[in-house]
């Protein structure tokens, strides 16, 4: 009887662990700062544009880092690109407090782009880790289980921006505002001062939570794989890069990574906008419907992990694309309740994509996964340049009669589920996951 692969063999149980909880703490991050793209836009008073650089800037730090930090775990080993990402995190939370004494939005870009040059570090180390802790033929089943914390700490983090930062900001409407700088500048900045204190606070608790992290991998003790020589062909990063441009499943991975990416950041900051627009709610408590669509991500990530066991990765891709498709475009044609509805119920289907595009990309690359990773990373910079075009769009999409800009702003959404279902199709054409 042929003996059942195990999809994380007793030795690895521990560090498996230990760096699964890194996918919590970076999706905390990634969604603690989601909704600041709304609260940003009436603290500082700023167009859907430039409030969507929070997400430009964030996600640009992974655009940067993700090479250098490739090639360093390449030199020394995965425990230490995790002990610089952590680093780089907590430095990017504790900006947080100059940048709020000085009333300034460039400085928070800044902060942010340090904090996600860490996210960098974090995640092009812990996706090839995880890989890399048991057999290749369980990894994406492994990886997509690693990546089913991601949204609990996602969840954490929109309770904490909805509680502790939302919740507490002055409510006085964007309207109000403008009337007060213009009026009495002084009241105004005094607002202001106390608005970006709301905002700085649960990150600087959140630097103090990541350094407590960076002392837990310093002391522990992790696996690390066998190194070649050097100079040996595996190890040589132009001959690396040469095999992976020549790799069309990682190619077409990346690109599929990059739309993915960018539906995933702007469905999640752009719903709050939606229900604020559309409906009229408040944006504390149009963030409820961002947590809903949270929890329906998780319980669909576990979900679709189960259902590996039985269809193929990009079958089961192809299923959920379209699905988003579907349901985006309720999103855009469908008024009230119902189109947001729609919009909370593309969560379901974006539960699966990351991991196993990811998990396809990286299939039989050996030691060249480190530097593939990197790619892949580089491909959240969809998540840097999408956002702000939505924004544009939400500011300047008035030629439609029957339609708001915002409804037809998530024409770049669907846009996106498009690419990733014709990526499937081709995938599974190439039966490149086999």
């Amino acid at each position: 009887m042929k003996q059942k692969v195990k999809v994380i063999p007793i030795t690895f149980v521990f560090p498996f662990i230990l760096v699964t909880t890194l996918f919590a703490l970076w999706g905390f991050a990634n969604d603690i700062t989601n909704p600041m793209v709304a609260a940003f836009k009436d603290i500082l008073l700023i167009s859907n544009f430039e409030s969507s650089l929070v997400q430009f800037a964030f996600y640009g730090g992974y655009c940067f880092m993700a090479i250098p930090a490739a090639l360093f775990i390449k030199r020394f080993n995965y425990k230490k690109g995790i002990l610089v990402g952590l680093s780089l995190y907590a430095l990017g939370c504790f900006l947080f407090l100059p940048a709020g004494m000085m009333l300034t939005f460039w400085t928070f870009l800044v902060a942010y782009f340090i904090m996600t040059c860490g996210l960098a570090f974090l995640e092009t180390t812990s996706n090839p880790y995880i890989l890399f802790m048991g057999p290749e033929e369980t990894a994406t089943q492994r990886l997509n289980f690693s990546q089913a914390f991601n949204p609990m700490g996602s969840l954490t983090g929109m309770l904490i921006a909805r509680e502790m930062i939302l919740a507490r900001l002055n409510p006085a409407t964007e309207t109000e505002r403008h009337l007060l700088s213009e009026t009495n500048p002084d009241a105004f900045e005094v607002i202001q001062k106390a608005d970006l204190d709301v905002v700085s606070g649960p990150y600087l608790v959140l630097g103090l939570v990541v350094l407590a992290f960076f002392v837990v991998f310093f002391f522990s003790k992790l696996p690390t794989e066998k190194r070649k020589n050097d100079d040996s062909k595996s190890s040589n990063s132009l001959a690396i890069a040469k095999r992976l441009f020549k790799n069309k499943r990682y190619i077409f991975s990346v690109i599929a990574q990059a739309f993915y990416v960018g539906v995933q950041i702007m469905v999640w900051t752009f719903i709050i906008q939606y229900a604020d627009n559309e409906l009229g709610m408040s944006k504390v408590y149009a963030q409820n419907y961002n947590m809903i669509a949270m929890i329906t991500f998780v319980s669909s990530r576990f979900i679709c992990t189960f259902l590996l066991k039985y269809i193929k990765p990009s079958k089961l891709l192809l299923a959920l694309a379209m699905g988003g498709i579907m349901f985006t475009s309720g999103a855009i044609f469908i008024k009230g309740m119902t189109g947001l509805y729609c919009l909370v119920a593309i969560s379901a289907c974006m539960s699966l994509m990351f991991p196993t595009i990811y998990g396809i990309a990286l299939r039989g690359l050996g030691d060249d996964a480190k530097l593939g990773s990197a790619g892949l990373i580089c491909a959240i910079g969809g998540g840097c340049l999408m956002p702000p075009l939505q924004g544009l769009l939400m500011d300047k999409a008035h030629w439609f009669s029957s339609l708001s800009s915002v409804r037809v702003s998530f024409v770049l959404p669907l846009i996106c589920f498009i690419v990733i279902a014709t990526y499937s199709i081709v995938i599974n054409w190439l039966k490149s996951e086999e």
